[in-house]
């Protein structure tokens, strides 16, 4: 590595890692939709410039900055359960625990190899992957 979250390009040599762009998840509490079923399962993907750009011009967040994580997470959230429709008001009608889950989420699989760094142990020389963040990243959803 050249610096923090800064890695060198692979080798020819090397194989190239593929890139991963959605990633399950099971909700603490789960999503109960309109007829009382709870959803557990769902889909994340990653957000691209984009998702974190849009929400700034919609309205409702305009009025109220904290709900730029409800606009937000309705871009990149793909499915909870059996819906796939998943839209500001499905966001909304989540348990406090389950949104708080998505947020960490959503902070952990794109900030993935930005707070993320290569160290060695000073005693044995081991190589390992520290997270500089350590679970703690602040700020509001979106912004890094």
């Amino acid at each position: 590595m050249t610096g923090v979250g800064v890695q060198d390009p692979p080798r020819p040599s090397e194989p190239r890692r593929e890139l991963r762009t959605e990633f399950a998840f099971e909700l603490p509490r789960g999503y109960v939709d309109d007829n009382g079923v709870a959803h557990h399962s769902g889909t994340m993907r990653l957000a691209t410039a984009r998702d974190e750009l849009v929400p700034l011009r919609d309205d409702r967040v305009r009025e109220n900055p904290a709900y730029l994580t409800v606009v937000l997470l309705a871009r990149v959230v793909t499915r909870i359960g059996e819906v796939t429709d998943v839209h500001a008001g499905v966001i909304e009608n989540l348990f406090a625990a389950d949104l708080a889950f998505l947020q960490e989420l959503y902070r952990r699989v794109n900030s993935e190899g930005h707070t993320r760094a290569g160290v060695a142990c000073p005693q044995c020389g081991h190589g390992f992957a520290v997270d500089l963040a350590g679970g703690t990243a602040g700020g509001r959803l979106g912004e890094s």
